[in-house]
């Protein structure tokens, strides 16, 4: 149907930019105008920088409503609850494994996704009549990155000491949320130059991800790359058993269509380029999170409008 091939053409679209903004990081590396090494500061800029501003900008940007608050909030709730149980759940099949680490980036990978910038316009295009599902999207990353410096350092350095009170709250993620939401609340307005500044930052975070993404898979081998088979497991995993998952804890509740549809969708993006940015940070597996994170963005366009056609 013309529904169908939209949805194709959205998702279609969005790979495409996504691999223009990594042609650029592998450019510069392949023409010696930037080393591999300096993906490790741009990931920390993209952390404790960007991501930040882009919560509170997708915050800023909605309306406040008493309706609209309790319902983002029960998304909140759900879809935290959906990835610590997928977590745990892969935690307690494979933790045996976990002195390999490509096992615990496997774990980290199948939840962890490109929810704001694949996810988004994926569940907007899907759902044009219902501005709700932008705000979703935000709540869903900050669900998701709630666990990145929990779970998801945890994972990847296979260290407990990672996982405190003080590393939940203090991470710019948790901060930027209780910035934010007093913001939205009472419906804060900044002077025009500095929402300005905001967008413009925040929308350089999908652009910065794919650009660190491409300056690693700069020192990959493409033909290791399509030939390794752990990373088709991971792929396997993120695309379609992890959004699946999803889809069943939540399509017998009480919940609207467009609810349980956004938890669908956004949970079938494929993996975050957070998890390239944690991997070069704690210098654990670079290359497999990069490959896991550039295959599962090429065959999403293959798995998300299958997926579709189950609403």
């Amino acid at each position: 149907s013309f529904f169908w091939e939209e949805i194709m053409l959205t998702v279609l679209l969005n790979v495409i930019l996504m691999l223009v903004y990594m042609s650029f990081g592998f450019g510069l590396c392949k023409f010696k105008k930037a080393e591999p090494t300096h993906a490790k500061t741009l990931s920390s800029l993209l952390v404790y920088i960007l991501s930040p501003i882009m919560i509170l900008n997708s915050f800023i940007q909605m309306e406040y409503s008493h309706e609209t608050l309790l319902d983002i909030g029960l998304f909140f709730i759900v879809s935290l609850g959906i990835q610590i149980c997928f977590f745990l759940i892969l935690f307690l099949i494979l933790r045996k494994k976990y002195s390999d680490p490509k096992y615990r980036i496997l774990t980290v990978s199948s939840v962890l996704g490109n929810v704001g910038f694949f996810g988004l316009p994926i569940i907007t295009g899907l759902y044009p009549e219902s501005p709700v599902v932008a705000c979703y999207s935000a709540i869903y990353v900050m669900s998701m990155n709630l666990l990145v410096f929990t779970m998801g350092v945890f994972l990847i350095t296979n260290n407990k000491k990672y996982v405190s009170i003080k590393s939940a709250i203090l991470n710019p993620t948790t901060l930027s949320i209780l910035v934010s939401l007093p913001l939205f609340i009472f419906n804060f307005d900044f002077p025009v130059f500095i929402d300005n500044t905001l967008d413009v930052l925040a929308k350089m975070v999908t652009p910065v991800c794919m650009i660190v993404l491409g300056m690693r898979l700069s020192t990959v081998s493409f033909k290791a790359l399509f030939s390794r088979p752990f990373v088709y497991v991971s792929c396997l995993m993120k695309l379609v058993v992890f959004p699946l998952f999803a889809y069943l804890c939540v399509v017998f509740l009480p919940l609207s269509d467009v609810f349980k549809a956004s938890i669908f969708v956004l949970s079938a993006a494929p993996s975050g380029a957070i998890i390239v940015s944690l991997a070069e940070i704690h210098e654990c597996e670079q290359e497999l999170s990069a490959n896991v994170v550039l295959m599962t963005t090429l065959l999403s366009v293959l798995t998300l409008p299958l997926l579709i056609l189950i609403l």
